[in-house]
């Protein structure tokens, strides 16, 4: 088996959404000046770096992120490759995809990946993500978990229609994912957010599996 891990490092100096408070990962007790042991904390979005989003994000009533059904965030999943030249992704976009029949969990591989390279980047605005229509084709296609390589699922400043699209029909975002050394094909898909009670996000822990 082969592992990739498709998370993001968690650090002061990675891009967060605009507004959005930057990490803050400080050591408040150091063996070196006489502490017993090593003591961290850390203040900063539960949207950072590899996120879920829970419907309560943009839903009034949502659900929360601490009731995720497990069965969704571990199982088969596909990636896909969008073509460099695509500058936004519309149902049309996904129809081409060779999305397979009855995947259940899709991630999105876009020119975005190629941003992670540089992880401390400045944010980017022109990220390649997915519009209302895009969204509502991959509800129709019974997806339960759609993830993409940058920090949205949806356009800049366009939040609003595909989030709730996809969260309308209960699905899973997960956003902020590195897809930059994975080619498009077939894994096995783990992603566990923690255990926020009532929280709208989580960072998560995303790993692909090549059997």
């Amino acid at each position: 088996m082969k592992f990739y891990d498709i998370t993001l490092t968690i650090r002061p100096s990675m891009p967060v959404w605009p507004g959005d408070p930057k990490v803050i990962l400080d050591r408040i007790s150091k063996i070196e000046e006489g502490a017993n042991a090593n003591v961290s904390k850390i203040s900063m979005s539960v949207h950072t770096g590899t996120h879920m989003d829970a419907p309560f994000h943009f839903l009034k009533e949502g659900k929360s992120v601490d009731t995720l059904p497990l069965e969704i965030l571990i199982g088969p999943a596909q990636v896909v490759q969008i073509p460099d030249g695509v500058e936004t992704i519309t149902a049309g976009v996904l129809e081409k995809a060779a999305i397979g029949e009855g995947v259940e969990r899709l991630l999105i591989k876009t020119r975005n990946s190629a941003y992670w390279t540089n992880p401390d980047h400045a944010f980017q605005t022109g990220f390649l993500a997915v519009e209302a229509d895009g969204a509502a084709y991959l509800v129709k296609r019974g997806v339960k978990l759609v993830g993409i390589d940058y920090l949205s699922i949806a356009p800049y400043k366009k939040s609003r229609p595909t989030h709730e699209t996809l969260l309308g029909a209960d699905m899973v975002i997960l956003e902020g994912v590195d897809l930059s050394a994975v080619p498009a094909g077939f894994y096995h898909l783990i992603c566990l957010p923690l255990k926020l009670g009532g929280s709208d996000g989580s960072p998560a822990r995303a790993v692909l599996i090549e059997e």
